[in-house]
């Protein structure tokens, strides 16, 4: 049986209306009927009910009752509540069809879709992401528990939006001792991501229309942060030594750059070139974002301090995130930015919302001071390790594909030269479940082909797999020199 509606939902009556309170309770009823918020057969409740809800007397209540089945409106049977009788209004009329699109900034915002590369958004041996298997979850579970039974005070509330001091505490002393970064806990901003803090940074640094460079082939979120802030684009070639600050337009405001492990071709930018950078933005006043992905494996090489260590300008803002040795879906990212640019960041960091959990900021801090973290990191990396040498060796016995030994990160990018097309690899992988990208969607202009692979999920069967796939669908594409 259908629940009597709420009347005071629809009735509103007042002593301070000239009507009575009779005709009130009518009058907002019979509103009610005419405009389709009560329907056909819809259920009043009793004289005894209404009066209740709406602190009336039974009397007035039988007297707007019988005002409305004088009219029609309501059937009133004795035992039984009243049940609205709604006019027929003749045939439904079709709903007005209503174009509705986006705003100017809603579009740039869209423009470019991030998960266009792949069929799917994730998914086996896709790059970027982490193995889910290798997450510790026991610890980090361990770690919420303490966070979550502990009183925080204000940060609890709304204070210290740009994070625990706890987290931006050590993360200070990990920067300086891990990337040879030394900052102030205050010159760091706790966010979401690094999509997170690339969008801040593009918001409150820049204005629609100014110019910013990136690297092509670069990462798509950065291309997405800077054509939603409205930038224009001007891409930065990569080649052996990283990308390439020559034709660097005077007039350019933000430069992002992947010094550590270039993404998605996993170079790591020459000393040179680093300088070149840094010379540069001397000169013409333009701030560099650093994004120091996947800084965190290195498997060759000695180990170089971040960008921003060598910056004496406070030209480099720094970015990072547990993404890699932890999850993506954490959302803890980090930023250390130039004392004068703390103020302006933290306060539209604040208005936009960009905050990360409590719970998660205290559970990090925690791991990272016990040590774990660390530990995590090195378990992982040994795997990881293994891992990209497999794919990449894996990759490059399968004529007309190349591929290099990763120095690190978790995804490899093997390049065609020979017949074998990104759609047609694409589509034989995807039969076993796996999930690369084409290489030419991470580019503006640069006229690559092939596929980015993840590998921290590439067991030594699923290399074998991908790899065996690739060759399938090589042979089976018709030789135009017979």
């Amino acid at each position: 049986m259908t629940k009597p509606l709420s009347l005071p939902l629809i009735c509103q009556p007042s002593a301070t209306r000239s009507d009575t309170l009779a005709v009130q309770v009518y009058r907002d009823l019979l509103d009610a009927v005419r405009a389709g918020r009560l329907s056909h057969g819809s259920r009043l409740p009793s004289s005894r009910g209404a009066a209740q809800a709406l602190g009336l007397s039974r009397s007035t209540i039988n007297l707007a009752y019988e005002l409305l089945r004088a009219e029609g409106v309501i059937d009133v049977r004795q035992g039984a509540a009243p049940q609205v009788i709604a006019p027929d209004a003749g045939p439904a009329k079709p709903p007005v069809e209503v174009a509705r699109t986006p705003s100017a900034r809603g579009r740039q915002l869209g423009a470019v879709r991030r998960d266009s590369a792949t069929e799917q958004v994730s998914g086996r041996m896709a790059p970027g992401e982490p193995s889910e298997a290798l997450f510790p979850a026991d610890e980090w579970a361990r770690a919420l528990r303490r966070a979550a039974r502990r009183m925080h005070g204000p940060v609890s509330s709304y204070a210290a939006p740009h994070g625990l001091p706890a987290l931006r505490g050590i993360l200070a002393e990990r920067l300086a001792t891990d990337r040879g970064l030394a900052v102030d806990p205050e010159q760091i901003l706790i966010t979401t991501s690094t999509q997170g803090s690339l969008a801040l940074a593009a918001q409150v640094l820049s204005d629609a229309g100014d110019r910013a460079a990136l690297e092509d082939p670069g990462y798509p979120g950065a291309r997405a942060a800077f054509l939603g802030a409205g930038l224009r684009l001007h891409s930065m070639p990569v080649d052996a030594e990283g990308a390439q600050p020559d034709g660097l337009p005077d007039d350019t405001r933000l430069i992002y750059l992947t010094p550590s492990n270039q993404y998605p071709l996993g170079i790591r930018m020459s000393h040179a070139r680093r300088l070149a950078f840094l010379n540069r933005t001397q000169q013409t006043g333009a701030l560099i974002l650093e994004d120091d992905y996947d800084s965190e494996f290195l498997w060759r090489g000695r180990e170089i301090a971040a960008l921003a260590a060598e910056a004496s300008a406070g030209q480099v803002i720094y970015m990072g995130s547990a993404s890699k040795v932890l999850m993506p879906a954490l959302r803890l990212g980090w930023m250390a930015v130039p004392p004068d640019l703390v103020d302006p960041l933290r306060a539209a960091q604040r208005n936009l919302g960009l905050m990360a959990n409590l719970h998660a900021q205290h559970a990090l801090a925690d791991m990272m001071r016990a040590g774990r973290y660390r530990a995590q990191l090195k378990r992982i990396a040994r795997v990881y390790e293994g891992r990209g040498r497999g794919l990449a060796q894996a990759l490059s016995s399968i004529d007309g594909v190349s591929a290099s030994q990763p120095d690190g990160g978790v995804q490899v990018s093997a390049r065609f030269d020979g017949r074998l097309t990104e759609d047609g690899a694409l589509a034989a992988v995807a039969v076993h479940g796996f999930q690369p990208a084409r290489l030419s969607d991470y580019c503006a202009g640069a006229e690559l082909r092939g596929l980015v692979i993840g590998f921290a999920d590439a067991t030594p069967e699923r290399i074998a797999l991908f790899a065996d796939a690739l060759r399938t669908a090589q042979s089976s594409i018709p030789d135009k020199n017979p």
